[in-house]
Order: C-alpha cells, then sequence, then structure tokens
C-alpha cells in the first residue's frame, strides 16, 4: 500500500510538471519538441482548444500572376497575368505576389499546416483584414503581416529587420499556429516537430486571415489538410 501510494504520488508530480509546458499564454511551448511529445500531447490531448483548421484560398484576393487550384488548396505563381476587375480585395505588388484564406477569426488558437517543398521564393503565415492590398507591400507586423518565408538560401522572420531562422535544411512542410487571445503567431517545422519562430508584443483588434505568397514560376504551394502534424 505503501508502495502504491509512492508511486501514485510520483505519477502525480509527473502530471504537474507536465501540464505548464503544454501551453506558454495561449501559445504552444517555444522549446524544441520531439516527435511524439508534439503530436499525441500538445495537439491531440488538446483538441478541444486547437481548432485544426481546413483552410481555402479566396480567389478574390489572389494577386493576378497567381493561379489558384479548383479546389483552392494551391497557389503557383505564372507569367500570365489574369484580367481582374479594379476592387480593393486583391493584392498588386509584383514584387510579393499574395493571396489570404477565406476564412478569418477573431478568437481562439488555430493550426494549419503548408507544403512549401521545392519552393525556393515563399511566405505564409497570418495577415490582418486591414492590411494594404494596393502598391508595394511590406511584410512586417507593423504593416498587418505576420510570417515567415524562404526567399533562394535565406529563411527569415520578416520582422521590421530581418530575423534569420537557423532551420537546416529548410523545412518543406510548415505549421501554422496564430493565436488570437495572445496575439502570438508560432511556426513549426512540421516534419521534425521543432520550433522555429514567434511573434510576441502584438495586440490582434480586427480579424486575421491565412497570410501565403510565392514569386516561384509554376512551384505550387499546397495547403494541407486540417489534420495534426504526421496525418
Amino acid at each position: 500500500m505503501m508502495f502504491l501510494k509512492e508511486e501514485d504520488g510520483r505519477k502525480s508530480r509527473v502530471s504537474d510538471e507536465i501540464k505548464p509546458k503544454l501551453m506558454v499564454d495561449d501559445a504552444l511551448p517555444i522549446e524544441k519538441f520531439d516527435r511524439t511529445f508534439f503530436y499525441n500531447i500538445a495537439l491531440r490531448e488538446n483538441s478541444n482548444i486547437i481548432n485544426r483548421v481546413s483552410v481555402t484560398l479566396d480567389v478574390e484576393t489572389a494577386h493576378a500572376r497567381l493561379e489558384v487550384s479548383e479546389d483552392r488548396k494551391r497557389m503557383r505563381w505564372t507569367g500570365t497575368r489574369r484580367s481582374l476587375p479594379d476592387i480593393r480585395k486583391w493584392f498588386t505588388d509584383s514584387l510579393c505576389p499574395c493571396v489570404l484564406g477565406s476564412e478569418g477569426f477573431t478568437s481562439g488558437r488555430h493550426y494549419w499546416e503548408v507544403e512549401v517543398a521545392g519552393s525556393r521564393d515563399w511566405s505564409l503565415g497570418v495577415a490582418a483584414e486591414s492590411v494594404e492590398r494596393k502598391g508595394v507591400i511590406t511584410l512586417t507586423p507593423e504593416t498587418g503581416v505576420w510570417s515567415i518565408g524562404r526567399r533562394d538560401d535565406g529563411f527569415d522572420a520578416f520582422t521590421s529587420t530581418l530575423s534569420p531562422l537557423p532551420a537546416r535544411p529548410i523545412p518543406g512542410r510548415v505549421g501554422v499556429y496564430p493565436s488570437y487571445k495572445s496575439a502570438t503567431v508560432s511556426f513549426y517545422d512540421a516534419d521534425t516537430k521543432s520550433h522555429l519562430h514567434t511573434f510576441t508584443g502584438n495586440k490582434f483588434t480586427e480579424k486575421m486571415y491565412p497570410f501565403f505568397g510565392t514569386c516561384d514560376e509554376n512551384q505550387w504551394m499546397r495547403i494541407c489538410s486540417g489534420s495534426a502534424p504526421g496525418v
């Protein structure tokens, strides 16, 4: 009986030690995860907290040189410019052809993954509904875009000054995890289940949308299903 009590006490202590690591201010922990911990605990056991969303692309916001697939799950840059009406919704910056997700959010924690393998020029993250869509776009939180991306061999978080990310090799699939309440946006290498970057110190006051951009000709970016990593 004494052994059982001690064993129960040990399990309770271990459980208490693990719990604070699951969420930090509504964001996933910033340290590296091993594959089993990230998948089984951080996502599966908190599936009622994290909304694993099935993102689709809003064609009406897509740059004229972006092609969006029929299922609205893939996008690529092309040399052909579509004829579009002069409305505010679509992006016009030729240096950063981009598109928003169809579904925005004003609360909760969300998670989706994007396959970028093979592309040498991409960016992804979240953008505020009011982000400027006409003319040149600066990808920084100050302008309403929280994103990371690749430019040839560079891999950076797009802050006011580029913040190089240490991941090598550059991920082939990236997880995006925004939390509206804590105004944080975290990114993960979905293949290795390791943390890439977290934007903090923000304040979200409007609807936020998934954000995608690419300048790699004819190379598709694909939004994966809303499942947890590894599925």
